[in-house]
């Protein structure tokens, strides 16, 4: 099957908090359910650089280099006789009008366009990432700094947990519909330091302050890789 969309997906800094599935529960697409690694499951904030970005192949002037910001948390769904594991996504901001709408229409995916700008240093083994995004006339951001070589994430870790979901899930003119996106297996650096600024409440909600207020039980930046997302399927 031909992608619908293909990039690049560099520097992903991630911020992966432990959430009482209660509080996600109503958010959960019908037909799925919440996956859960050692009994917890997980918010994560998500920040990184979409490169290179195609629509069918083709390069769309202007819109080809951009960040996203995003909340996510996740979710499994049987298949024959195996889980597909995905995730949900509560809020994804992007800089253009136009991603903002192309994904609103055709996955159903909660994408806000606002003002946005990066800061990436990676030089002598030190990777600093920062993103942020603007919201009426306030800077709000998501930082992260760490250090060597990045790492490959054993199977059955948490980090594998977090960053091996490979299905976006979503609820969708009044059914569950369900997309695949292919990437490699990708490296992490564990961070020495994060910062997530933001008011909690206005941008996602009063229900998630006090998890996203807690520290979070993990922060790490994955290199990234191409990826391909695939058309979406609607399943109910």
């Amino acid at each position: 099957m031909k992608p619908f969309l293909t990039a690049n997906w560099r520097y992903l800094a991630m911020l992966n908090y432990v959430v009482d599935p209660i509080i996600i529960a109503p958010l959960v697409p019908p037909g799925t359910e919440i996956d859960y690694e050692n009994g917890e499951t997980f918010l994560s904030v998500v920040g990184f650089l979409f490169l290179d970005t195609r629509l069918l192949g083709l390069p769309i002037p202007l819109h080809r280099d951009f960040e996203e910001v995003n909340l996510r948390f996740y979710v499994r769904k049987k298949s024959a006789d195996t889980w597909r594991r995905g995730v949900v996504f509560i809020r994804e901001l992007v800089p253009k009008h136009a991603i903002a709408i192309v994904g609103r229409t055709f996955y159903g995916e909660p994408y806000l366009a606002v003002p946005m700008k990066h800061d990436i240093e990676h030089v002598d083994l030190r990777v600093k990432v920062e993103y942020s995004w603007r919201r009426g006339t306030k800077w709000e951001s998501l930082k992260m700094k760490a250090s060597g070589e990045p790492q490959n994430i054993p199977a059955g870790s948490h980090a594998d947990f977090i960053t091996e979901h490979y299905w976006g899930y979503t609820c969708f003119r009044g059914g569950c519909s369900e997309y695949r996106v292919n990437h490699p297996r990708w490296k992490i650096w564990n961070a020495e330091s994060f910062e997530l600024r933001a008011d909690i409440a206005a941008l996602y909600g009063e229900q998630f302050v006090e998890t996203l207020s807690r520290p979070p039980r993990s922060a790490f930046i994955a290199d990234g890789s191409p990826i391909e997302v695939l058309l979406r399927e609607q399943l109910s």
